[in-house]
């Protein structure tokens, strides 16, 4: 989907002063993964049952790409496994696949196929696997519409009948804005509680869902008629998404997609969202807390202020706290930075993981067995490289 250039500039204008609180550091220095080579797109992180995580990439191809994942065990990413090799596949750098077990051998893979030869016309399908990943079913297109629009950006969480995904669509574009919709694809491969969730959204910016002690709940960058485009929340009760509401007012207006999605993250009751802002052309990344489930939250948390491009992870840290992750613009380059949040909303100090030349990534981050892991892809000439590093936590 497309980017909007002014962004960079409304970044590249504000040099906020860092604003670090004095605390004992959580987090150590990074260490380095053994990755995949070759030239990759993505990377994506989901969450097995279990705990383990799972990260899934694009082995990138003359055309379309090889959609691959493995689970980290022991500080290691696993044996790479392929779930299909699709030249009609769509590749862009902000619009990632995703690989998630249901339970025990079931798991379900979405990634975005052409549906005509229109650069911007593409669709949502899905494969299930009932062997661990071994062998994967023909795709089935998520959703029913037909028309040759754009659909992407999805989320999935597990459901009681399946696995459930929420994505953008263009169904009623051009005359009409984006929306966004979800459905459920059982454990037998059928399409059910095809819903409309919002009908005016931002037409690029990821969404994210988590599951809290209250049911799933979802965020995603909204569109209103005067182009303001703030943070929204949904909760879903008794199956169904219910209308979306701002999660915090920025009042960011911005005639074009940003292209920099939120994230949340939930722990039973607890509750995490962090997003980028450039309202007024001051960028900024914060972060918002939950103590009951995602139904209110506390006062917004500035997480960074110091140039930040924004492109945010998040991940729980036991019943601590969370981290954040976020991109900055440097005099020389870029940094991948990180934050941790208590529950309290008191911020540690800002740790630099890595210097990466690529501006435009996203980075997935995500906590297991007393460590966070953080993925990205950087450039190398015409090459873009996978990139990880596992970041211990103290007192775990």
């Amino acid at each position: 989907m497309r980017t909007f250039a002014a962004l960079a500039a409304l970044v590249i204008a504000a040099a906020l002063p860092a604003c670090d609180v004095p605390n004992t550091r959580l987090t150590g220095d990074p260490v380095t993964l053994d990755l995949p080579g070759g030239n990759v797109g993505g990377p994506r992180l989901t969450t097995r049952p279990d705990g383990r995580l799972v990260l899934s990439w694009m082995q990138l191809l003359d055309e379309g790409a090889t959609l691959a994942f493995a689970t980290i065990s022991d500080g290691r990413l696993g044996p790479p496994q392929a779930v299909v090799t699709d030249p009609h596949m769509f590749v862009n750098w902000a619009d990632l696949p995703s690989v998630m077990q249901v339970a025990d051998e079931h798991w379900l893979a979405h990634w975005l196929r052409y549906s005509a030869d229109q650069t911007y016309s593409y669709d949502v399908v899905v494969s299930r696997s009932r062997d661990g990943g071994q062998t994967w079913s023909e795709p089935l297109t998520a959703h029913t519409d037909g028309t040759t629009t754009e659909h992407g950006f999805v989320s999935m969480h597990r459901a009681a009948d399946g696995i459930a995904l929420l994505w953008l669509d263009g169904r009623n574009t051009p005359d009409a804005p984006m929306s966004l919709r979800s459905a459920v694809i059982t454990a037998g491969g059928e399409r059910r509680r095809e819903q409309l969730v919002d009908g005016s959204v931002c037409d690029c910016c990821q969404t994210d869902v988590a599951v809290s002690a209250r049911g799933p709940i979802a965020v995603y960058r909204n569109r209103t008629l005067d182009e303001i485009r703030d943070i929204y929340v949904t909760r879903q009760i008794d199956g169904a998404w219910q209308p979306g509401v701002p999660l915090f007012e920025d009042h960011w207006e911005i005639a074009g997609c940003p292209v920099n999605g939120p994230s949340i993250v939930a722990d039973g009751e607890q509750v995490a969202v962090a997003w980028f802002s450039a309202a007024g052309g001051v960028p900024v990344v914060r972060v918002m807390l939950s103590q009951d489930g995602g139904t209110t939250f506390g006062a917004p948390v500035e997480v960074s202020a110091a140039r930040p491009a924004g492109y945010v992870g998040l991940a729980f840290i036991d019943d601590r706290g969370v981290a954040v992750s976020w991109v900055a613009r440097t005099g020389s380059g870029n940094s991948l930075r990180l934050r941790t949040v208590g529950m309290d909303g008191t911020p540690g100090p800002v740790q630099q993981v890595a210097e990466i030349a690529q501006a435009r990534v996203f980075p997935q981050l995500g906590y297991q067995a007393g460590s966070l892991y953080l993925f990205w892809t950087d450039i190398d000439g015409p090459a873009r490289l996978l990139k990880g590093a596992r970041i211990p936590v103290s007192g775990t």
